[in-house]
């Protein structure tokens, strides 16, 4: 074997283990994107949704109107934050926790709580956020992939392909929701 064919063949292997490398920065960064965007999905599901809780809710509960105002300024905050920020989650969160006083008030309205439509919509709102928990777990794991894969070396030859998403925020409870449950505050 000639030293020009040695020579070609190191170029050729070099060549393609650096593609290798490349494709599989981007491949990462192309995962956080989707990832991303199934959260979005998720997210624009509960958008849609609580319009419609609101207005079965505003028929029986006509003394909280101060709530139904919060819930529909924080879904248009949170409609209008900037995918992928920590804006966008900490509106999201602050929706959530809206939604949650919501549900809870609907406790104190029997007549509310046993509505068949209330009911249905009850639980197609636990559904989406069940989802919506899944769709962030995939994105914190996607997240985590692309940054390992740029952080280390031979990879982070490539970070510059990526560094718009590796600045991206991981999806993390608040210190409200971290703090264990006080069952007496409820009762």
């Amino acid at each position: 074997m000639s030293v020009e064919m040695i020579i070609l063949i190191a170029v050729l292997v070099v060549v393609g283990f650096l593609y290798s490398l490349y494709r599989s920065v981007i491949i990462a960064k192309n995962n956080v994107l989707e990832a991303l965007s199934g959260i979005d999905v998720q997210l624009k599901k509960r958008h849609d949704l609580v319009p419609n809780i609101l207005t079965i809710a505003k028929k029986f509960m006509e003394h909280e109107n101060e709530l139904f105002e919060k819930v529909t300024e924080l879904r248009s905050q949170a409609m209008k934050a900037p995918s992928g920020t920590k804006a966008k989650f900490a509106a999201e969160s602050m929706l959530d926790k809206a939604m949650s006083q919501l549900l809870v008030s609907v406790e104190n309205y029997p007549e509310l709580k046993s509505n068949d439509t209330m009911l249905q919509a009850m639980r197609t709102y636990n559904e989406v956020e069940e989802h919506i928990a899944a769709a962030r777990r995939f994105y914190n794991s996607a997240l985590t992939q692309v940054r390992n894969t740029v952080q280390i070396f031979p990879g982070s030859l490539f970070a510059g392909f990526v560094a718009d998403v590796i600045n991206y925020s991981y999806f993390e409870a608040s210190d409200e929701d971290r703090a264990p449950v006080d069952a007496g505050s409820i009762l």
